[in-house]
C-alpha cells in the first residue's frame, strides 16, 4: 500500500513533506482545509507558520513527533492542531492535521451566549419585574392599569424570546461558519420567497417593494440561509427606509458572483455609523430599534451567514438619499 492510500483512510487532513520540503502526498481532508491542491508545492508556500516549520525541522532532527498549534488566518479562520512525526530516516515527515475550530467555536459560543443574554435581557427582564410589584402593590385591585401592565409584560416577554432566538441563531451560524455550503440556490427565487414572506409587513408600511432580475442567478449556498439574510435586509428596508414609499431589489451575475441588492430611499445612515452596523447589538438608534422590535442581532447574522459562504457584504449609504445593501455570493459551479 502506498504513502498516499494509507493518509487517505485517515479521517483528518494528512500530508506526507519529503526531504526536500515539498509535499509528497495529501488526503482530501487536507486539500480541503488548506484550499487547494497540495501534492508537488513546497511546504513553506502552503503552510507559512514559523512555529510549524521549526517543528518539521525538530522532528527531523530529533527523530521524535510534536504537536503545533495553527492558527489559520483564512475566511473565516481557522484553529488546527499538527502532529508532526518522522516517517524515515532521511527526513520525510507525516503531517496529521486535526480540526480544533468547531471545538473551541463551541467554548466560545457559550461565553458569548452567556456574556450577551446576561446584558441584554437585563432591560426586559427589569420592566417585567417592575410591573409585577406595581400590580401586586399600587395596582393590585386596578382593572384599567392591569390591562396596561399585562401589555406590558408581553411585549417585553416576547422582546427576550426575539432576543434568545437570535443569540441562538447566531451561535449556530458562528459554529459551522468554517463549512462551507455548496448546494444550488437561485437568488431571484430567494428574492421573490423573502417578497412573500413579508407581504403582511409591506401592506402596513404601505411600501412598494420591486423585484428586478427574471433570470436565474444561481449560487452556492444555503437556501434557508440566504432566504433569511435576503428578508432581513428587506424587513430593516421596509421598516427603516418606509418613508421613501419604495424598495428596490435587484438580482444580477458578474465576475462570478450572484449579487443580490437591497435599496430603500429613506432618510440613509450616517457615514459614521456604515463600519460598526454588523456588530453585535449595535443600533443607529436604539430607543427606534427597540420600537421596531430589534435585538440588534440581524446584521450580525447576515455577516456570518455571507461569512460561511465565501461572499462579501456592502453597505452604502447617504443622509437623505436612502441606503444599499448588496450581498455577493460565488456563483455555483460542478467544481465548488
Amino acid at each position: 500500500m502506498t504513502p498516499a492510500n494509507l493518509i487517505n483512510a485517515l479521517p483528518d487532513g494528512a500530508l506526507i513533506i519529503g526531504p526536500d520540503g515539498n509535499v509528497l502526498a495529501a488526503n482530501e481532508a487536507a486539500k480541503e482545509a488548506l484550499g487547494l491542491d497540495l501534492k508537488g508545492l513546497p511546504v513553506k508556500s502552503v503552510l507559512r507558520h514559523a512555529a510549524f516549520h521549526s517543528g518539521v525541522a525538530e522532528v527531523r532532527e530529533t527523530g521524535s513527533p510534536v504537536h503545533i498549534d495553527l492558527d489559520m488566518q483564512s475566511r473565516p479562520p481557522r484553529q488546527f492542531n499538527a502532529h508532526i512525526a518522522p516517517v524515515d530516516d532521511v527526513g520525510t515527515v507525516l503531517v496529521v492535521l486535526r480540526d480544533l475550530t468547531r471545538e473551541q467555536r463551541i467554548e466560545r459560543m457559550r461565553s458569548d451566549f452567556v456574556a450577551n443574554a446576561s446584558h441584554e435581557m437585563r432591560t426586559p427582564l427589569a420592566a417585567i419585574i417592575g410591573t409585577i410589584e406595581t400590580l401586586q402593590g399600587p395596582a393590585k385591585n386596578d382593572a384599567k392599569a392591569r390591562e396596561k401592565f399585562f401589555d406590558t409584560m408581553l411585549t417585553q416577554a416576547r422582546r427576550m424570546k426575539r432576543l434568545i432566538d437570535d443569540l441562538l441563531t447566531l451561535s449556530r451560524i458562528e459554529l459551522n461558519e468554517h463549512l462551507r455550503p455548496n448546494a444550488k440556490v437561485d437568488l431571484v427565487d430567494v428574492a421573490r420567497q423573502a417578497k412573500s414572506n413579508l407581504v403582511s409587513l409591506i401592506a402596513e408600511t404601505n411600501v412598494e417593494v420591486n423585484l428586478t432580475g427574471t433570470k436565474s442567478t444561481i449560487v452556492a449556498g444555503d437556501a434557508d440561509e440566504l432566504l433569511q439574510v435576503t428578508q432581513n435586509l428587506l424587513e430593516n428596508a421596509i421598516k427603516y427606509g418606509a418613508a421613501g414609499g419604495k424598495v428596490d431589489v435587484t438580482c444580477i451575475a458578474e465576475a462570478g458572483f450572484g449579487s443580490l441588492a437591497v435599496k430603500d430611499y429613506g432618510r440613509g445612515i450616517a457615514e459614521n455609523h456604515i463600519p460598526r452596523l454588523t456588530e453585535r447589538f449595535y443600533r443607529v438608534s436604539t430607543q427606534e430599534s427597540r420600537a421596531r422590535g430589534g435585538t440588534g442581532l440581524g446584521l450580525a447574522i447576515v455577516k456570518h451567514i455571507i461569512s460561511r459562504h465565501r461572499g462579501k457584504l456592502d453597505i452604502a449609504s447617504k443622509l437623505g438619499e436612502g441606503s444599499t445593501f448588496r450581498i455577493s455570493i460565488p456563483l455555483y459551479s460542478r467544481t465548488t
